[in-house]
């Protein structure tokens, strides 16, 4: 995934601001407490939409992996932090999703509430690919570089994956249409994040 390729590819109308990289810089500590909870809430979110569609098997068995990756990459941060020196911060707020999250239909059929739930990670995921191939470019620490082109790869994997499934168990709903509403949506919201050293602020 290149610079130029990456927003076609994502489907982001907005690019984040390179100057984003600099705050990061600024307080990478605080940055890694917040990607490493990231990590714990997309795992949770993956195990809640188990809870909810049980009987969808592939979905489930497909989310059981995500939910232990997602988690295997939240050790993974927490050992950057120990290995230079610092500890995990308190759970931080994410406004970013809870912004995201406010666009989800209330009520609605399953399918539409499956879609959507569906798309709302598929959404998270992508702004996160951007974000994380932003720092494996632009990043000055070499270490922070190469961790998040790896990361970048996976978070692309389960963009992809959520997408599928929504298309899959969409049934009557159109998921291209109402994707191109959560874009549109997303593109007002990032309008307002990216001056933060947080992974989606």
């Amino acid at each position: 995934m290149t610079e130029g390729t990456d927003s076609v590819m994502l489907g982001l109308q907005l690019p984040t601001d390179p100057r984003w990289v600099k705050l990061v810089e600024s307080n990478i500590p605080e940055v890694l407490t917040d990607h490493a909870w990231c990590e714990q809430k997309a795992a949770s979110n993956a195990i809640s939409t188990i809870v909810r569609y049980p009987e969808l098997t592939d979905l489930v068995e497909e989310l059981t992996r995500i939910a232990m990756e997602e988690m295997e990459h939240f050790g993974m941060v927490v050992e950057k932090i120990k290995a230079r020196g610092w500890v995990l911060g308190k759970e931080r707020k994410d406004p970013y999703i809870h912004d995201l999250a406010a666009f989800i239909k209330k009520g609605g059929s399953r399918e539409e509430q499956l879609v959507d739930r569906l798309l709302l990670a598929a959404m998270i995921e992508a702004r996160s690919c951007e974000r994380f191939r932003m720092l494996s470019e632009r990043i000055a620490d070499d270490d922070l570089k190469t961790f998040y082109h790896e990361l970048m790869v996976s978070e692309a994997q389960h963009y992809t994956t959520f997408i599928g499934f929504a298309r899959q168990y969409g049934g009557r709903v159109d998921v291209d249409a109402r994707w191109k509403q959560f874009l549109a949506h997303e593109a007002e919201v990032i309008q307002r994040y990216g001056k933060k050293e947080t992974m989606h602020g």
